[in-house]
């Protein structure tokens, strides 16, 4: 895999259009496959992660035109109408598109097998498999179902509804759930101890079902038709966004606007932690697409200060920490972040990644069970960085090199193709065309 080299900038400027949300990417062509007629998605996501999801619907026996292209047309065949694949369903390293397929396969009635690289085929899916069990669907894997490859023998008919306590706020975890309960005949509802991103509920109402929200728990009806509606836009992914909002906070001199980004509350977490850090971004132009809140955000460079960030904003964070740890180690004081166990088992251990490698740059990390303690410098020490297999780590620390001392080298970092493909091209056509 080839390494990423950075040279410090002198100001980020200009207008930024990112790729489509992967969140939103992974359900848009599952919903539209078992939905009734055709759907055109437009903005698609077309990194890995993505790709490896719509591959799987093909084996699923549902066409897709458009493989490759930010411009997809699913034809729906209902909510009965996959067909059991020839082959394993290969998730390459994604998380979200193995949980939430494991969901849509429980409630079939034919045998399937997911899988993954070497990094997926190590993250925990005990919380997904034991709650689709109790629903009536057979499921084995590795180390009794706590890990992929995992193989499903749906419960079709059988399956059953659920009233589930999820011990976690996941929405791989409540999405996988509804998926099932969709197939259940009765109404499956899942409590969570705060809330998660809520995509699944907001485009399970684009295709026209009905889905109850009280506090933290969202139940869904099962046996509804799914009804295709279009076109599916899909807004920039606020999690590649986050990238560039962390620069232009860290690099003086920058200005960016990045346009068409989706700024679910669920999902907002780190506009409000770096606001509360004294950061200079602004929303404008606010709207809906496909259900999802919509918004142009701007970005000037404003030194920061140290926070806490812990708590409820975790949840609408989690997949943001690993950069917002870049932006803690530009802050001035000593910033404490908690409560993000679950970064312990993402694509890496990101707690420990991100740690190991600004340590590198010669920021004062002590590390935490459940997060960091981080304190900021002026400026950091170039240094040459390791991505660990995971995408985030990879383009964080392209980040922290943005405005270090010299020229930063990260290694390995073909991982990023799996969520951001074009983040070297967009990053050095807005960091360095000023210099």
């Amino acid at each position: 895999m080839a390494d990423l080299v950075i040279q410090p900038s002198h100001g980020l400027r200009g207008t930024i259009l990112l790729p489509g949300d992967k969140s939103l990417s992974h359900r848009a062509v599952l919903f539209s496959a078992i939905a009734e007629g055709d759907t055109i998605i437009n903005g698609f996501l077309t990194g890995e992660d993505t790709q490896h999801t719509a591959k799987a619907v093909q084996a699923l026996g549902i066409e897709v035109a458009g493989l490759g292209t930010e411009r997809l047309v699913v034809h729906g065949k209902g909510l009965d109408g996959l067909s059991e694949p020839g082959e394993v369903l290969d998730l390459g390293n994604s998380g979200t598109g193995m949980r939430l397929l494991a969901g849509l396969l429980a409630g079939q009635n034919f045998f399937s097998v997911l899988s993954g690289d070497r990094y997926l085929r190590n993250r925990p899916m005990a919380r997904i498999v034991q709650p689709l069990r109790q629903m009536g669907a057979f499921i084995d894997g590795r180390c009794g179902g706590k890990f992929a490859p995992l193989s499903i023998r749906g419960g079709g008919n059988a399956i059953r509804p659920i009233d589930y306590v999820s011990p976690v706020a996941s929405a791989q975890v409540k999405s996988a759930l509804l998926l099932a309960g969709l197939y259940a005949n009765g109404t499956t509802s899942v409590r969570e101890p705060s809330k998660s991103r809520d995509h699944t509920e907001r485009m399970f109402r684009f295709f026209g079902l009905d889905v109850k929200e009280e506090g933290t728990t969202v139940t869904v009806r099962g046996r509804q038709r799914l009804r295709a509606k279009g076109p599916l836009d899909i807004p920039s992914d606020i999690s590649s966004a986050a990238f560039f909002i962390v620069a232009a906070s860290i690099v003086p001199g920058s200005e960016v606007t990045i346009q068409n980004v989706g700024v679910n509350p669920t999902r907002t977490g780190i506009v409000d932690v770096l606001l509360q850090m004294g950061g200079d971004i602004s929303l404008h132009n606010r709207r809906e697409q496909a259900g999802e809140p919509v918004a142009d955000i701007r970005v000037r460079y404003c030194k920061l200060n140290a926070g806490r960030i812990e708590g409820a904003v975790i949840p609408r964070a989690i997949d943001e920490i690993p950069v917002l740890s870049v932006a803690a180690s530009y802050a001035a004081g000593k910033t404490i972040i908690r409560d993000a166990a679950e970064l312990r088992v993402k694509e890496s251990d990101r707690i420990s990644s991100m740690a190991v490698e600004l340590r590198r740059m010669g920021v004062v990390v002590t590390e935490l069970p459940d997060g960091m303690e981080i304190t900021g410098r002026d400026v950091l020490d170039s240094a040459v960085c390791e991505s660990h297999g995971d995408h985030r780590i990879a383009m964080s620390m392209a980040i922290a090199g943005l405005a270090a001392r010299g020229d930063t080298v990260v290694r390995n970092t073909g991982w990023i193709d799996t969520s951001f493909p074009g983040f070297e091209r967009i990053l050095r056509r807005t960091a360095y065309s000023s210099s």
